[in-house]
């Protein structure tokens, strides 16, 4: 870290915006690691997680949070909870919208650019504009929030991604780091497990039913050349856990290997991975599943 603790530069930047705009991606490829899972599926991030980014002179805690929405059960509840946490200790907001995004006069919209913060507008997906799609939309955003700085990026390919970069660490407060400079993340390893083995489930299995799944992690084994993890996939209906398992178990063991690896590459070491599916009825509208599985405390 830096000798002189007065130069150096941490804080915390909050990544809000509404579902599937790419928050995860851009968090991802500004932290450089596959912290938040990211698939083209709505809703797929459900807990606010921290990804750290340590240099010399600066530290970065990157938030990224689940879409807002206006929440119809009470998992949605706490993931809005979870949103509306990240802007109580944010440094700097970066709200994120689609290319194509119109301003939506949303009451949890307004809750997020009344807050006190400076703010960045993201424009994401600039890689698909045609013509002068882009500066149109910067125009059109700067009109609505003429405080904001607005940034158009595409977090995907990567395109201006180390302008904001320089924008970010610029608007950051000086302060010494929140964390050791080696931490990447606020979740425990278990926590990324599960990230990674629900991720496989939202590519491989269609329609609702990976929205009523949740991973539990019911063991984590740690020896010198291998990890031994066992994973529980619970789900809503027995119906649903007849289609993770699939016939002759296919699709369960296809999410496995999958899963195994990824996990072998963020671990830098071999998995070997056991997954079971069990039954937990309605567990997205109920507190005592939602506070087993770390959405209320």
């Amino acid at each position: 870290m830096s000798e002189d603790k007065t130069a150096f530069k941490a804080g915390f930047v909050s990544i809000l915006g509404k579902p599937n705009v790419g928050k995860s991606t851009l968090m991802n490829a500004l932290v450089g690691e596959r912290l938040s899972i990211m698939t083209s599926k709505a809703q797929t991030t459900r807990h606010r997680i921290f990804g750290i980014l340590s240099t010399p002179d600066c530290q970065m805690i990157f938030s990224d949070t689940p879409g807002v929405i206006d929440p119809q059960y009470k998992l949605q509840e706490s993931m809005m909870r979870f949103v509306r946490a990240s802007l109580e200790d944010a440094d700097l907001i970066l709200y994120m919208v689609e290319l194509g995004e119109k301003y939506d006069d949303n009451e949890n919209v307004k809750h997020i650019f009344e807050n006190q913060a400076p703010k960045f507008l993201i424009i994401n997906k600039m890689d698909q504009a045609k013509g002068s799609q882009v500066k149109d939309k910067v125009d059109y955003w700067q009109e609505i929030f003429p405080t904001a700085q607005v940034f158009p990026i595409s977090a995907l390919e990567k395109e201006n991604i180390d302008e904001l970069y320089e924008a970010i660490k610029s608007a950051l407060p000086h302060h010494p780091p929140y964390f050791p400079e080696d931490q990447i993340t606020d979740k425990s390893e278990r926590f990324v497990t599960s990230e990674i083995i629900r991720e496989k489930i939202f590519l491989n299995y269609k329609k609702e039913v990976p929205y009523s799944c949740e991973v539990e992690i019911e063991e984590f084994k740690e020896a010198e050349d291998i990890l031994r993890i066992r994973a529980i996939i619970y789900v809503e209906r027995d119906s649903q856990k007849g289609i993770i398992i699939g016939k002759s178990g296919t699709s369960l063991k296809k999410v496995g290997i999958e899963s195994r690896v990824d996990l072998e590459k963020f671990f830098q070491k071999k998995v070997h991975l056991e997954t079971y599916v069990k039954v937990e009825k309605d567990w997205r509208k109920k507190e005592k599943p939602l506070k087993k599985f770390g959405y209320q405390h």
